[in-house]
């Protein structure tokens, strides 16, 4: 069954080596892929899985992925899927603990990388304009989308996303011209996921407590597979809001297990890494594990990539027939417009603070902004694929410095 999909799974697999810019960036370069060259899904369909995703705990983009999987192939394509896509940017991270061990990591050469930021802007508003076009179409929808795109910039945290999904949700209930269609049958909920969810969470928090109060040798690598798995299941605003919690973990006290400036280069490596953000847990795995040897310290790498996006995959399995029941449901179902709508206005807003970010006023830089309008121009107006400009930017990031 899995045949007829290699060509689906070689697309990830190149995707996975291009999505740069986070979450905001992998939602153009899905468009882009999954809906424009590829059509597996709408771009409806992308803005309703994308609005769902930030409902729950963890990678949303890795979680965006599997719902097409899921609906292209089921469950096991969606499984094959996530391993594509996380295991390039795992590996790369996982590298990256070895040479902030073993090198001096200052003489690295960064000018590959000095579009990409640039280049992630005009894929956010590629991905902002195309998603606009297909869910904002009244004035309600409109001044939903502002207000979204107000409140991101001025509460820059990640709990304005799911403030601003219930209040959106809340203001397109108040129209009575959409009706869902009866006659869907419900979808079958699988409980075990939710079960095997919290059974690993307890396991977890007892072999870890075990681990640190009998001092078990190596037994760092149960509190390490604890650590990032609560951090999956709690996490949300995507990798951003990953750094706090591993700063007062591996971080703070004495003896820290991860020294705050080796975690601190890590978040700046995995921002010039294609794929999930959330693959810094490889690096900060194999960072906390390599006192004990090479071999443990690949360890490291490995459980922490496996505990931190386990419990998001389960929950994802778990929740999203449930959602598919409940959107049939009248509420829900107006409420999608008022969600699509502000995810627009998310995304536009988060185009505006990730260009702030690499060209405030007392530093603009006028070439990121060309970057910028060549990028969305190559997307919007041409037919030239994804990838080719990812690795275009990079080739001129090389040659020009």
């Amino acid at each position: 069954m899995l045949l007829r999909h290699i060509p689906f799974l070689k697309t990830v697999f190149v995707y996975s080596f291009t999505a740069f810019g986070g979450p905001q960036g992998h939602i153009g370069m899905m468009t882009r892929t999954f809906v424009e060259k590829r059509k597996d899904i709408t771009q409806q369909e992308l803005l309703e899985y994308n609005a769902f995703c930030q409902m729950l705990p963890g990678p949303s983009s890795t979680q965006t992925v599997m719902l097409i999987a899921l609906k292209r192939g089921g469950i096991p394509l969606a499984i094959l899927t996530l391993l594509i896509w996380v295991f390039p940017a795992a590996t790369i991270m996982g590298l990256f603990s070895f040479l902030v061990s073993y090198f001096d990591t200052k003489d690295i050469r960064t000018n590959l990388f000095s579009y990409v930021q640039p280049m992630s802007v005009g894929f956010v508003c590629f991905a902002a304009v195309k998603m606009m076009q297909a869910s904002v179409k009244y004035l309600a929808t409109i001044c939903i989308m502002i207000g979204g795109f107000v409140a991101t910039i001025l509460f820059r945290s990640p709990w304005v996303f799911p403030g601003l999904l219930v209040v959106s949700g809340f203001i397109s209930n108040f129209s009575n011209k959409r009706i869902p269609d009866p006659h869907e049958k419900p979808k079958k909920i699988n409980w075990n996921n939710l079960w095997l969810f919290a059974s690993i969470f307890i396991i977890a928090g007892f072999l870890s407590e075990m681990a640190r109060t009998h001092h078990w040798e190596h037994g760092k690598i149960f509190n390490i597979f604890e650590n990032f798995y609560r951090f999956g299941s709690i996490v949300f605003g995507g990798g951003q809001a990953l750094l706090p919690m591993m700063l007062i973990q591996f971080s703070s006290g004495a003896n820290p297990a991860v020294h705050a400036d080796n975690l601190m280069t890590g978040y700046g490596l995995v921002q010039a890494v294609p794929g999930p953000v959330f693959s810094i847990c490889s690096y900060v795995g194999g960072m906390a594990m390599g006192k004990y040897g090479p071999f443990w310290q690949a360890i490291g790498c490995v459980t922490g990539t496996i505990a931190v996006f386990l419990p998001s995959t389960l929950l994802l399995f778990f929740f999203y027939p449930i959602y598919q029941n409940l959107k049939h449901h009248v509420i829900i179902f107006r409420a999608l417009e008022g969600i699509n709508a502000v995810i627009v206005g998310i995304i536009w807003a988060s185009g505006i603070l990730l260009f702030q970010a690499i060209a405030p006023p007392d530093h603009f830089e006028w070439a990121h902004l060309v970057v910028v309008l060549i990028t969305f121009s190559l997307l919007y107006f041409t037919k030239v694929p994804a990838p080719l400009i990812v690795v275009a930017w990079l080739l001129l990031g090389w040659t020009m410095h």
